[in-house]
């Protein structure tokens, strides 16, 4: 939900090609709980009401542009430094009267929450920059965060460059930032790159804003949330950060998760009031669970929505377009795909239903499979209210069966079923005694 805050807008840094990952694809749009990371951040800012964004680039990464409708782009090139950055942002900001939040595209842990603070901080008579500092476990070469006797921000002072009595400080730099929007212009622009790099710092704003007579303020955040995802093990710590905050979230909401640690879900799961889960069940993207549903252990679901009171599982595949209605069971290893499952139908064993209508009430035999493809075209099944599908039937589509219609087990379904019939397609048994003795006998008398 957007919360109104003071004009607000968003200068995301994403330039860096992130070659630590040895990946084809670009490093912001690799995912945390199937978001890519750059989104999360964009996530974050819309939250808060952010009512410009501006994502700054390098050249090649048009498939990070891509993926961001509604956010502006800006390139760096060459790229020279998080000052030179946001410098690069500036035409896009052009007019806009507010703060302006300095954020990182590969930073996904963000909260709206603590930018609402940083951005509130820039209300403070005299304040012109705010920091996001953060107390890591081993402050190591993170800049120390310097303060007056009074809380206000002096200095940024990298560990190589600070003296043991700045390095005894636990307060570091995150590198988050919001600056007010009529003096950011200036301070980028003063930013020097007399430095071994011959970059310019965005962090020397401070100094810059300090000389002449404007304050910078502190606002402390959690470490947790200034994560820098810079290769795949810092990726698989964001992600079970990421995840234990979600299962948290929902368990504040009233799920029960009966093993949370083995249960994997994505950033835009929702789960409903007295929803139970079992151990390793997995939620990838789009998936909707209704009220007091019970989700057994080793199920899959994705883009799928479960009214309220249904149960699936165990071991059962929820895939895109999925639709369980409500007291309706998929039992285990049962697979839909583009299928209503209606309410109170069952599906209990060793199924396949795709791109299928399954009325309410019917009954799905173990065994039973739509036919739905034929290496062309994929084509529907419909099945009536209270039908009974036999055990290992299979339903060649398109093709129906009647409400109240029972399909006898081992059938072939290749044509329209009417209400109320019965289907049988079998071939004729055929038994002939004593064969098989007579069959193993002459095998032997062979060898």
């Amino acid at each position: 939900m957007t919360v109104a805050t003071p004009a607000t807008a968003a200068v995301i840094l994403a330039a860096g090609k992130g070659t630590r990952m040895r990946s084809a694809l670009p490093k912001v749009l690799h995912p945390v709980a199937d978001r890519p990371m750059i989104h999360h951040v964009v996530a974050a800012a819309r939250e808060i009401g952010a009512e410009r964004l501006v994502a700054v680039l390098s050249p090649g990464l048009g498939a990070v542009a891509q993926s961001l409708p509604g956010v502006a782009v800006a390139i760096q090139d060459p790229p020279l430094g998080t000052g030179h950055a946001v410098a690069a942002a500036l035409p896009v900001l052009e007019g806009f009267a507010g703060g302006v939040l300095i954020l990182f595209g590969d930073t996904p842990l963000i909260e709206a929450a603590t930018l609402l603070r940083l951005r509130a901080a820039l209300e403070a008579p005299g304040v012109a920059v705010a920091v996001l500092g953060f107390r890591p476990a081993v402050p190591g070469a993170y800049g120390r965060l310097v303060q007056d006797g009074a809380g206000h921000l002096t200095a940024i002072v990298e560990a190589a460059e600070a003296t043991a009595g700045q390095l005894a400080i636990p307060l570091c730099n995150a590198g988050v930032m919001a600056i007010r929007a009529e003096h950011l212009a200036a301070l980028v622009g003063a930013i020097g790159n007399g430095n071994a790099k011959g970059e310019y710092y965005l962090t020397d704003v401070v100094a810059i804003a300090r000389a002449r007579g404007l304050a910078a303020a502190v606002v402390e955040g959690a470490a947790d949330e200034v994560l820098g995802v810079n290769s795949r093990l810092e990726l698989a710590e964001a992600e079970a950060i990421f995840q234990a905050r979600l299962r948290r979230r929902h368990m504040a909401a009233g799920v029960t998760f009966e093993d949370p640690a083995s249960v994997r879900l994505s950033a835009d799961t929702v789960l409903g009031r007295d929803v139970t889960v079992a151990p390793q069940v997995v939620f990838g993207p789009g998936v909707t669970v209704a009220d007091e549903v019970r989700i057994h252990a080793f199920s899959h679901l994705e883009g799928a929505a479960v009214a309220a009171g249904a149960i699936v599982g165990p071991y059962a595949r929820l895939r895109p377009g999925a639709v369980v209605g409500a007291g309706a069971h998929v039992g285990n290893f049962v697979e839909l795909k583009n299928t209503v499952l209606g309410e109170g139908a069952k599906a209990n064993h060793l199924s396949y239903l795709g791109d299928a209508t399954v009325g309410p009430g019917a009954n799905i035999g173990a065994g039973t499979i739509t036919c739905n493809y034929d290496g062309f075209t994929k084509s529907k099944t419909e099945i009536g209210a209270g039908a009974f599908i036999g055990s290992n039937s299979a339903l060649v589509a398109p093709v129906a069966v009647g409400a109240g219609a029972i399909v006898g087990a081992g059938s072939v379904v290749v044509e329209a079923v009417a209400a109320d019939a019965l289907y049988l397609e079998r071939a004729r048994p055929v038994q002939k005694p004593g064969w098989a003795a007579r069959f193993r006998a002459a095998m032997r008398k062979s060898k």
